[in-house]
């Protein structure tokens, strides 16, 4: 089974997609989607991830896609942007026949660190064990997407 954890941002998107069989979980690839600057209208940014989504989605074939909820926003406007972006996610997800299921920040947290309240810190630490690898994740948008991939593996 492939899943694709999805971290959505107003100026960065980060993806995760982790791999479970009967062996266990596999990290196959992380990184980060980047939005347009500010030069660019909000059309133009959500196509961007749209266009940028569906090449992760024909690259790997997730059989479900993680997607982290907004919990607050402090600043207003970020939020709007970041639920754009959300909902562009969540629409391609849908139209290309991806099961989509929603986890709140302190879900995702909960289910990689054991504490829900953990810190990004934490959470690339963790990851950094669980998939044995080098270097913690330096990206917190990708970080938090393989964790929201972790945290679905346990629901499918």
């Amino acid at each position: 089974m492939i899943i694709l954890g999805i971290d959505p941002g107003d100026t960065r998107v980060g993806f995760g997609v982790v791999q479970k069989d009967g062996v266990g979980l596999s990290l196959v690839e992380s990184g980060c989607m980047h939005i347009p600057s500010a030069q660019h209208t909000v059309p133009q940014k959500l196509a961007t991830i749209e266009r940028e989504l569906l090449a992760l989605i024909h690259k790997h074939r997730p059989d479900v896609a993680a997607v982290e909820e907004i919990f607050f926003a402090k600043n207003v406007k970020t939020g709007i942007r970041v639920a754009q972006a959300r909902g562009v996610i969540l629409a391609t997800c849908e139209k290309s026949g991806v099961r989509i299921l929603e986890f709140t920040p302190s879900q995702i947290k909960q289910a990689v660190c054991g504490y829900g309240k953990a810190d990004k810190k934490q959470v690339q630490r963790m990851i950094q064990t669980i998939f044995n690898i080098k270097e913690r994740p330096s990206q917190d948008d990708a970080a938090d997407a393989v964790a929201a991939a972790l945290c679905a593996s346990s629901s499918v």
